[in-house]
């Protein structure tokens, strides 16, 4: 390795993350810089970046940070290892059964339109996330809503749901991020990523923040509230803190950016 390094707002840049982070990682002893310049700005030499690297690609795998230093320890390699590998397993079963599902319900789709029998919607979207909380939705906002967001959703090209699917996992990890890093829900990142969240709950159809006049405000609360109260909903924003600490984080954040915006 050569004996170049970069301070934390290029590795910040590079890593697609924020300064904030890369020291709260320093802080908990994760990633403590090389060294630190006479302006106190830390620096990361070459092997730094391949920590961070590995710290990146295990929260990636959905470890916590206690996990990742873990794994990292080279006393406790072989064992964390084991674990991380475990956990990278389950991850993937996950993943397997539910595009096991999706195979199933388009086979089953497929089956029908050749005999000609007649579609059970119920059946069409089994293993695509957009209808694991279909009888929540319509309990709390009617039918109209669900459906109008699930002729919304049919009707996207396939690379239209992928962008629309990244689009959720990246704020997904960069709430989780913004909680971890030890961030006031009222600091400007967390209230730009509050903003990215809202932005993307009015662009769903047949939500109440979708319609013209709808209650916005209300409506983004009440699902702040959901994230902290029912747990499905909350272990989308975990983070190694455990409990609800993530989805309050989520919930505060968009109340502060609700009270100021909407």
């Amino acid at each position: 390795m050569t004996g170049r390094d970069w301070s934390i707002q290029e590795i910040a840049r590079l890593a697609g993350t924020t300064s904030r982070t890369l020291r709260h990682y320093d802080d908990v002893g994760l990633l403590p810089p090389s060294r630190i310049a006479h302006n106190g700005y830390r620096h990361y030499d070459e092997a730094a970046l391949v920590r961070l690297q590995r710290i990146l690609l295990l929260r990636e795998l959905g470890l916590g940070l206690p996990q990742i230093a873990e794994v990292l320890n080279p006393t406790n390699a072989r064992q964390s290892e084991e674990s991380a590998l475990e956990t990278h397993l389950a991850l993937l079963r996950e993943e397997q059964d539910r595009l096991a599902r999706q195979i199933a319900s388009v086979e089953n789709t497929i089956d029908a339109l050749r005999g000609g029998e007649e579609l059970m919607a119920e059946n069409m979207f089994d293993g695509f996330d957009h209808t694991q909380y279909r009888e929540e939705v319509e309990q709390r906002w009617g039918r109209k809503t669900y459906a109008d967001s699930d002729r919304w959703w049919r009707g996207m090209t396939d690379a239209e749901r992928a962008d629309w699917q990244q689009r959720v996992s990246d704020l997904g990890r960069d709430w989780i991020a913004a909680a971890e890093s030890g961030i006031d829900p009222a600091s400007a990142e967390a209230q730009d990523v509050a903003r990215r969240h809202v932005e993307w709950l009015t662009g769903i159809p047949g939500t109440p923040a979708a319609v013209p006049g709808g209650d916005v405000k209300a409506y983004v609360l009440g699902l702040g509230e959901m994230y902290v109260a029912d747990p499905r909903f909350g272990a989308n924003y975990a983070t190694s803190a455990g409990g609800t600490h993530g989805a309050e984080f989520v919930r505060d954040a968009i109340r502060v950016y609700a009270d100021g915006n909407l």
